[in-house]
Formats: structure tokens, C-alpha cells, sequence
């Protein structure tokens, strides 16, 4: 019986064309076909992609998350400070005050609080006609004297609306905890507030 070597198989003889070949050490596996050829092209190209990608990131940085917007108003009609659950709406001076009123605390989180007010968002401070002063934006117009020159309640950045049935429209206030509006709680109480007595003689309650 004639015993066939390795080195002398025919492939073509079971239809094998090229996809086996001899060794003197025996038969091996085909080698790669046209489809594992193009899978591993895209495996390199993806490879490529990534590391170009990569390069990217290391070269120029993680770029910074986009900031959540935040901006609600309040109940009360004031700008405030919109918590994760996106239904609570805290007034801006509740903002770093070293309470926890939205759930999460996240109206106390150092990247808001740490350097108090360039870490606060535009819209949570009012910048007074000082620019050492600031205070929340909730502050501006509610008729108290915050920034110490009125800035908040009769400048032009304030831009307030007249005095609201609840006040009294004063020339000049004697105490300067108001500016051109009195409570008119104040008015006919035996004590001068504004500079022409009109708290006295003209305003009633």
C-alpha cells in the first residue's frame, strides 16, 4: 500500500484548491482569507480612530462638562436656584448659606460655594454700584437698603419698579435702611421718615 506523504498531497485533488498547504512537519490551516483580511483593515482602522482620539484628549484636555442650567423663578416672583429635582426652585440667597435646602444639597456644593461670588452663576448675584459690594438677586428691589448706597433699590442696574401699594414714596428717607420707599405701616406713626413729613401729613396707612 503506497503511503502518501505530506509534502506530496495534492490539495486540488479534494477540491481544496489553495486553502491547505504542505510542510514537511505536516498540514497546516489555510491561510487568511479575503473577509479576515478586510475584518482585521476595520480592527486597525477602529484602533486608529481611538488613538487619534486619544492624542486629541491628552493634547488639548478633557473639555469641561456642560453646566447645568439652574435658572428658576420663585414662587414669589424672585430669581432663584432650580434643585436636582427639577421642581424645587430655592430663592438665590438661600444659595451657600451653609443649609441644605434643596434635597441633594447640591445648593451647597463646594464648586458653588469655595470662592464666593465668582463661583456663583450671573444670575444669582447683583453686583452694587461698589464693585467690592455684592448681594443676592433676590435682594435687589425688595425696598431694604442692601448695598448701603441704594444701588439695589434706585439705581439704574437695579431698574425697580415704582413703590407697590404696600409702600409709600418718600423725596428723601431719614433711615437709611430705606431708600425712596417706607412700609405703610410707617405712615402716621408719630415719627419722621421721610425728609418732608409726608409719612406724617399725606400717606395713610
Amino acid at each position: 500500500m503506497n503511503r502518501i506523504h505530506p509534502q506530496n498531497f495534492d490539495t486540488t485533488s479534494l477540491g481544496l484548491g489553495n486553502s491547505v498547504f504542505s510542510t514537511k512537519k505536516g498540514i497546516l490551516r489555510a491561510p487568511c482569507t479575503r473577509k479576515c483580511i478586510c475584518v482585521s483593515a476595520f480592527a486597525f482602522i477602529i484602533l486608529g480612530i481611538i488613538a487619534a482620539i486619544i492624542a486629541v484628549i491628552v493634547t488639548v484636555g478633557i473639555p469641561p462638562p456642560t453646566p447645568v442650567n439652574r435658572l428658576c423663578v420663585t414662587p414669589n416672583n424672585q430669581t432663584g436656584f432650580l434643585c436636582d429635582n427639577k421642581e424645587t426652585c430655592i430663592s438665590a440667597s438661600q444659595v451657600c448659606d451653609t443649609r441644605r435646602n434643596c434635597a441633594n444639597g447640591e445648593d451647597e456644593q463646594e464648586a458653588l460655594c469655595r470662592d464666593l461670588p465668582d463661583n456663583l452663576p450671573e444670575y444669582l448675584i447683583f453686583h452694587c454700584s461698589n464693585p467690592r459690594l455684592w448681594i443676592y438677586a433676590d435682594k435687589r428691589c425688595n425696598g431694604f437698603n442692601d448695598c448701603g448706597d441704594c444701588s439695589d433699590e434706585i439705581g439704574t442696574l437695579a431698574s425697580c419698579p415704582p413703590c407697590g401699594p404696600e409702600w409709600w414714596r418718600c423725596t428723601m428717607v431719614v433711615f437709611y435702611s430705606y431708600c425712596t420707599c417706607i412700609p405703610r405701616s410707617f405712615c402716621r406713626d408719630g415719627i419722621q421718615h421721610c425728609f418732608d413729613w409726608s409719612d406724617e401729613y399725606i400717606c395713610t396707612r
